[in-house]
């Protein structure tokens, strides 16, 4: 048998070392709280908001796991939107062009490849904790 390293052994293994990994990881940790809040139960609905009942939305179109996927990335984009504001307020520093290309190449793709390439614009101006 080969002696391939233990993940036990390695301290960086609770850390993924590359940044889509980093990012998978909080995909992955968004999906159980999507998880969470989608089996919570419901409030009733308050007098004077009308309900949002759309028939071809897209969650109708989708399937469940393609709307807990999409959930999930938006839960990761609003928190690396978060910590984006929270640093430009702290440093004063003005809206990047490429964090905005970024954030409007995600909003229309809506996926992984997209998130990882906002993570990256993020992390080189060493926002990134995680």
């Amino acid at each position: 048998m080969a002696d391939l390293p233990s993940r036990l052994d390695d301290p960086d293994a609770e850390h993924p070392q590359t940044l889509t990994d980093r990012v998978l990881a909080r995909v992955g940790a968004a999906g159980r709280a999507v998880d969470r809040r989608t089996s919570a139960p419901r409030r009733k609905p308050t007098r004077g908001k009308p309900a949002l009942s759309d028939p071809l939305s897209a969650s109708v179109t989708r399937t469940p796991a393609q709307v807990r996927e999409a959930r999930s990335l938006r839960w990761v984009f609003r928190n690396l939107g978060r910590s984006y504001r929270q640093y430009r307020r702290r440093t004063g520093a003005p809206v990047s062009r490429e964090v905005r290309a970024a954030a409007y190449r995600f909003r229309r793709q809506l996926d992984l490849a997209s998130l990882v390439s906002l993570a990256a614009c993020l992390d080189e101006l060493e926002i990134l904790t995680w």
